[in-house]
C-alpha cells in the first residue's frame, strides 16, 4: 500500500509540476497569486529551520547557551551587510562550530 502510495503521489506532484513548465500551454496565473508565490520559499524555508533552531526534543532549547539561534543570527546580519553568498555560508559555518565548541 505503501509503495502504491507514494508511486500515485510523485506522478500527481509531477504531473502538476510538468503543466507549469510546458512552454505552449497559455497558463497565466492572476497577479495577487503570482505576488503570494514570492513569499512561499521564506515561509518553507522558515517551517524547516524554526524547529531545528527553536527545539531539542520536543522542548524549547534555552537562548543563552543555543548555538543554533546565535549561528541563525550571525548569518542573517552576515547576510545584510556581506551581501556575498558563499562568504556569509564560509563565515557562519565558522562561527557555527567555534560555538559548538564552545558550548
Amino acid at each position: 500500500m505503501s509503495w502504491g502510495l507514494i508511486f500515485a503521489l510523485t506522478l500527481m506532484l509531477f504531473s502538476l509540476r510538468f503543466i507549469f513548465l510546458i512552454p505552449g500551454l497559455p497558463l497565466r496565473l492572476p497577479v495577487f497569486i503570482q505576488q503570494a508565490l514570492t513569499y512561499s520559499a521564506p515561509c518553507l524555508l522558515v517551517a524547516i529551520c524554526a524547529p531545528i533552531v527553536l527545539l531539542e526534543e520536543q522542548q524549547f532549547r534555552d537562548i543563552s547557551d543555543n548555538p543554533y539561534l546565535w549561528g541563525t543570527l550571525f548569518c542573517i546580519i552576515a547576510a545584510r551587510l556581506i551581501k556575498n553568498t558563499l562568504l556569509t555560508v564560509i563565515l557562519t559555518l565558522v562561527f557555527f562550530y567555534t560555538l559548538i565548541y564552545l558550548f
